[in-house]
C-alpha cells in the first residue's frame, strides 16, 4: 500500500492572491496573444510542492505508462490517477479543483468550464531522448461524453535543469500550418496556458536531443464545457509542416488510421489502457512467435 504524507493545503499549492492579482494583465495577455490564445505563466505553482510531486513522478519502468508510439508521435502517458504519489496526486486534484476552474474561467472567459476527472488523453505525459509529437489540434469532444466540447488545456512542466539545447519546444503554429509563431521551452514549474479548437495547432515535432535517462515530463490538464447540442467530433487532426516532403503522406496516413481508433473507441467505450494492454499481449505474442 503506498505510504500518504502530509496534505498540503491548496492555497500553498496555487499561489490564489498572486493569479487574482495579475487577473485583470493577464486576461488581457491571454485574449491577445498569437496565434491564438494562450498565456505562459513561470513559477506557477509553489516550487517546493511541485519539487516533491517531481519525486514522486513514475520512472519509465512502472507498468502505469501507456506507450504512444506511431507515426505521430513517440511519448508515455498515465491516467490512472490512484498510482499518482500523494504529492502529485493532490497537485493534479488541485488543479481539477473548483476555486482553479473558477479562476481558469474568468482567465479565458470561457463560462461553466468543467475539469475531467478522469484525465482523458492527459495526466502524467513524459518522453525520452528521440520522442516527439508532431504538431496537431486537439480531440474536440471527449470520448466518453458527447456533449463535452473541449475548450481549455493546462500543461505544467517539471524539467529541472533543462537545456535549451535539449529541444522539446512547444510549438504554437498558426492556423494555415504556414509557421511556427511561438516557442516555449518546458522549464521545471512553467505553465502554458490556452484554448482549444478545430485549428489550434500546437506540438514538439522535433525528436528531442536530451542525455539518455533525462526525460520531458508534465502534467496535462483539459477543461471542457457542456453544450445543449451535439458539437463536432474530430479526433486529434495531425499536419505536416512546410519542408515535411514525403512525411506529410505518412502523417495523412496516420490519421485515418486513428480516426478509425477514435471511433472504435467511443462507441466501445474503452480508454488508451485497455488498447495499449491489448498492443503490448500482441508485442509479446509476436516476440515469442519469432524466438
Amino acid at each position: 500500500m503506498m505510504e500518504t504524507s502530509a496534505v498540503v493545503a491548496p492555497r500553498a499549492i496555487i499561489p490564489y492572491e498572486d493569479l487574482r492579482r495579475r487577473l485583470p494583465e493577464m486576461r488581457h495577455t491571454y485574449a491577445r496573444a498569437e496565434p491564438y490564445p494562450h498565456l505562459v505563466i513561470d513559477d506557477f505553482l509553489d516550487p517546493q510542492v511541485l519539487g516533491a510531486a517531481l519525486a514522486e513522478f513514475p520512472d519509465l519502468q512502472s507498468q502505469e505508462w501507456i506507450h504512444y508510439a506511431h507515426v505521430n508521435e513517440r511519448k508515455f502517458g498515465t491516467i490512472d490517477r490512484l498510482s499518482f504519489g500523494p504529492v502529485l496526486g493532490q497537485v493534479v486534484d488541485t488543479l481539477n479543483a473548483d476555486p482553479f476552474v473558477s479562476w481558469l474561467s474568468d482567465l479565458t472567459g470561457i463560462e461553466a468550464l468543467m475539469a475531467d476527472g478522469s484525465l482523458e488523453g492527459g495526466g502524467l505525459h513524459q518522453s525520452e531522448r528521440g520522442g516527439f509529437l508532431n504538431v496537431h489540434a486537439d480531440f474536440t469532444v471527449h470520448p466518453h461524453h458527447r456533449d463535452w466540447q473541449r475548450r481549455v488545456n493546462v500543461l505544467v512542466y517539471l524539467n529541472a535543469g533543462w537545456l535549451e539545447a535539449y529541444g522539446g519546444h512547444l510549438e504554437l503554429w498558426d492556423r494555415a500550418m504556414k509557421g511556427c509563431v511561438k516557442k516555449i521551452l518546458p522549464v521545471f514549474n512553467r505553465a502554458v496556458i490556452f484554448s482549444t479548437d478545430r485549428e489550434s495547432f500546437h506540438g514538439h515535432p522535433e525528436p528531442l536531443q536530451c542525455p539518455v535517462g533525462t526525460t520531458r515530463k508534465s502534467i496535462a490538464l483539459y477543461y471542457f464545457t457542456k453544450e445543449t447540442g451535439k458539437p463536432f467530433v474530430r479526433s486529434t487532426e495531425y499536419r505536416a509542416r512546410p519542408g515535411d516532403g514525403v512525411k506529410r503522406v505518412w502523417i495523412r496516413l496516420d490519421n485515418l488510421v486513428l480516426r478509425a481508433y477514435d471511433r472504435t473507441k467511443r462507441a466501445l467505450g474503452i480508454d488508451d489502457r485497455f488498447a495499449s494492454a491489448v498492443l503490448k499481449r500482441l508485442s509479446g505474442r509476436r516476440s515469442k512467435s519469432s524466438n
